[in-house]
C-alpha cells in the first residue's frame, strides 16, 4: 500500500483593517417617534462599524452618526413617566435623581447620548467612537455637514445592508 503525499493547504488571512484604508460616511438619523433603545443600538452599531464587511473589534472603523430631533425620542409604556436616571458623586448622601421627563426638558439631547454611550464597550476606544456622533435640538444640522457626503438614514430600518 503507497501512502499518499499531503497537500499543503494554505489558510486565507483575515482580513485586519487599519485606520487609513477606511472609508466614512456621515449618517443623519432622525429620532423622531423613535424608541429610545433600539435607536440607540442601532446608532452603537455604526459608530462601531459592525454595518461594514471590512469590520475589526479592536479597530476604529465606524461611521459618524448625526441625531436630529432629538427631543422627541420617546420610551415604551409608562417609561416616560416612570425612568429615572441617576449618579453618585461617592459621598454619604451625594446620590442625584432626574427623572426622563426632567432631563428632556433641561438637556433634550442627553438621553441618547447616554444611552449610545453605556451601548459602546468600555475604555478608551468608545470614547473616541463617542466623539464620531452629535446629538441635535430640533431638525437643523448645525455641524457643517452641507459640504460632506451624507445618507439620510431612516431609524426603523435595519443597520444590516445598509
Amino acid at each position: 500500500m503507497a501512502v499518499k503525499a499531503k497537500k499543503r493547504r494554505y489558510l486565507q488571512r483575515t482580513y485586519m483593517a487599519k485606520p487609513g484604508e477606511v472609508e466614512r460616511k456621515w449618517w443623519v438619523v432622525d429620532a423622531e417617534g423613535k424608541r429610545l433603545g433600539r435607536l440607540a443600538s442601532q446608532i452603537a452599531a455604526i459608530l462601531r462599524g459592525k454595518h461594514k464587511p471590512q469590520y475589526t473589534p479592536h479597530a476604529d472603523v465606524g461611521d459618524f452618526v448625526i441625531v436630529i430631533n432629538a427631543e422627541k425620542v420617546r420610551l415604551a409604556g409608562t417609561k416616560e413617566r416612570d425612568k429615572v436616571y441617576w449618579r453618585h458623586s461617592q459621598y454619604p448622601g451625594g446620590l442625584k435623581l432626574i427623572s426622563f421627563r426632567d432631563m428632556i426638558a433641561k438637556h433634550p439631547t442627553r438621553p441618547i447620548e447616554l444611552a449610545v454611550r453605556r451601548m459602546l464597550p468600555r475604555g478608551r476606544w468608545a470614547v473616541s467612537c463617542s466623539v464620531n456622533s452629535r446629538c441635535t435640538r430640533g431638525p437643523i444640522i448645525r455641524t457643517g455637514l452641507k459640504s460632506r457626503k451624507s445618507s439620510i438614514w431612516r431609524a426603523d430600518r435595519t443597520t444590516r445592508g445598509a
